[in-house]
């Protein structure tokens, strides 16, 4: 049994981690940002517009192999994610939710190794929330 006091270990999918923020913007702004040659290289590091089918595979500048699993317009985009210095595969999955003061994207990663890899994990998506806010303001 896992001890209920271990801060993004959930018992089914290991290490998890959830960050999330809210933007003046509409929902289908932040979603086609967010899409966009430019909204992807931010948040994914990949150079490009996948194809986003499931099953689609890709592999960022940095080494990062990304997998598409799920692609739902307008909602949310699920896809294996695995950094090059990795053993293990994470999932990634972003949604853009409708708000009363515009519109939260919101970042999940479990299956993530350790409290380590969660913490690194957590810092680098806040990082990316705030790069989001600024692109979002241009």
């Amino acid at each position: 049994m896992i001890e209920s006091n271990i801060i993004g270990l959930t018992e089914d999918t290991g290490y998890q981690i959830g960050v999330r923020k809210t933007y003046p913007v509409s929902l289908h702004a932040a979603w086609n940002f967010m899409f966009s040659y430019d909204g992807i290289k931010l948040w994914l590091g990949y150079k490009g517009v996948p194809v986003w089918k499931k099953g689609q595979e890709y592999t960022t500048k940095t080494g990062t192999y990304l997998c598409i699993r799920v692609y739902n317009e307008l909602s949310h985009a699920r896809l294996a994610y695995k950094r090059k210095d990795w053993e293990n595969t994470s999932t990634l999955q972003i949604r853009i939710i409708a708000a009363k003061t515009g519109t939260t994207i919101s970042i999940h990663q479990e299956k993530l190794a350790d409290a380590e890899q969660r913490e690194e994990m957590k810092l680098h998506w806040e990082k990316v929330l705030l790069k989001i806010g600024t692109a979002l303001k241009d």
